[in-house]
């Protein structure tokens, strides 16, 4: 490894550092002493790991693509590691594998979680749980940055003009994310304060949002969001990790030569409209549509959150949503909206070829000056192929250990998008502290398999597995 890669996760180790001490900060100032003795650990193991990594002495080389997946991978390994600390040695009796597993959990922004009832936790660690989703969703905006070569030429214009990035433009535009991710937690965080949610569920809350993540601070939302005006603006504020993140960036700093860099928020844009619309109309009930879209906005920005008020016949449709997912560029998950309208543009296009020869049909999207590569084509279908393994994959392991097959399927889809289970995918009775300690291993794989993108395990399986 080189010392770029030594810097890059000593970084995220002197974050936890971070949140560590403020979270010993916050035991002290609020006499909050059950979870303390683990912070005090993560704080000094955390800084330990951080020195040691920043002095080890390396040759500042270029790294290859090989090289970056391995410590985004690594980094999804061991920073859960340092997350769990507070966990296991807090007064609840956590066991290692519990605890690895709601640290993992959060890191990746899925929400699953071993703990049945949220009340019976101390705040402290209530605000722990959400600070390592906000961790981990800044963790996987830097980690899109750092792969940026695997994803396609269009994807890499909406950040900078440069046809690949070197360590100082990776630097440069991770501290613009840093510096978006920040407001947008500041300014998510505002908003539930202005409609009126109290400033520690309001904290919480925020850092679940703009990272995608399914941790709720009670056991039941509807405590919380309990008006159809609150609904409808949570719903408006989930949206936020839909779109990419650098909307707002590009909105404030807008020129009309940079129309392009608006092109996937605007396809995803007319998409949202359309599914509210369809929802609208076909799927409204009790004259009160704020549930729908509440679910249907948790549902695209991979969230999860849900209240019981769903119809269990649309259950189906709110998972495909999942597995579509929203921009490249947040923090949710899924195939990406972009990539599925890409694909199927092109399948069109290549049967109206055949009836049509004499017609020229070019693989554009709207809002895109230039046409999608056949090079990435190719790479938005081997995503989809490596999902549908990767699915059917995990839900036989889950079926060895014990599962349904309807709720295998389901919990795979869950785990690989992560998102949160909940009653609108008939899952929201499901107890995680209670699976075995083999199907837990299995999600946990699975949980980062998802976040770490489909297409950097073909090409690792290519450099090791395939060599010839």
């Amino acid at each position: 490894m080189s010392k770029f890669n030594f810097i890059y996760l000593a970084s995220f180790f002197l974050l936890t550092s971070l949140i560590s001490f403020f979270s010993i900060i916050y035991c002290y100032y609020f006499d909050i002493y059950f979870s303390l003795n683990g912070f005090v650990y993560s704080l000094i193991s955390s800084l330990l790991i951080s020195v040691f990594l920043l002095l080890q002495k390396k040759k500042e080389i270029k790294i290859n693509i090989y090289q970056k997946i391995l410590t985004v991978i690594l980094g999804y390994i061991f920073i859960p590691l340092i997350l769990s600390i507070p966990y296991y040695f807090g007064i609840y009796n956590i066991t290692f594998i519990n605890s690895y597993f709601e640290s993992v959990s959060g890191f990746t922004s899925t929400g699953f979680t071993i703990f049945d009832n949220i009340r019976h936790l101390d705040q402290s660690l209530i605000l722990w749980r959400s600070s390592t989703q906000w961790i981990g969703g800044i963790y996987f905006l830097f980690s899109i940055i750092l792969l940026i070569d695997v994803f396609d030429n269009n994807l890499k214009k909406s950040l900078t003009n440069f046809l690949s990035f070197d360590t100082y433009e990776t630097f440069k535009q991770s501290i613009k994310v840093l510096i978006l991710y920040l407001s947008l937690t500041f300014f998510t965080f505002f908003v539930l304060k202005i409609i009126n949610i109290r400033t520690f569920d309001a904290l919480n809350l925020s850092l679940t949002l703009i990272s995608s993540g399914g941790f709720l601070p009670v056991n039941n939302l509807e405590l919380i969001i309990n008006s159809d005006f609150k609904r409808v603006i949570f719903s408006l504020i989930m949206l936020m990790s839909f779109f990419s993140i650098f909307l707002s960036y590009n909105l404030i700093f807008f020129k009309k030569k940079n129309l392009g860099f608006f092109s996937e928020d605007f396809n995803l844009l007319i998409y949202i409209l359309i599914l509210i619309i369809g929802f609208l109309i076909f799927y409204r009930f009790d004259n009160n549509f704020s549930y729908i879209l509440f679910s249907l906005s948790s549902s695209v920005s991979n969230i999860g959150f849900s209240f019981d008020k769903i119809p269990e016949n649309i259950n189906f449709i709110f998972l495909l949503l999942v597995i579509i997912g929203g921009s490249f560029f947040s923090t949710s998950s899924g195939l990406r909206f972009i990539k599925i309208y890409t694909l199927i543009k092109f399948s069109l296009n290549e049967l109206l070829s055949h009836s049509k020869p004499k017609h020229i049909f070019k693989n554009k999207t709207f809002f895109l000056d230039s046409a999608v590569s056949k090079n990435d084509i190719e790479k938005y279908f081997l995503s989809i192929l490596i999902f549908i393994l990767s699915m059917f994959t995990i839900s036989f392991f889950l079926t060895i250990g014990g599962f349904g097959f309807e709720e295998s399927f389901k919990l795979g889809i869950l785990t690989i998008m992560n998102t949160v289970n909940s009653s609108m995918y008939g899952l929201n009775d499901f107890n995680f502290n209670f699976i075995t300690n083999y199907s837990k291993v299995i999600i946990i794989i699975f949980m980062i398999i998802g976040r770490v993108e489909f297409l950097t395990l073909l090409i690792l399986i290519k450099k090791f597995l395939l060599k010839n």
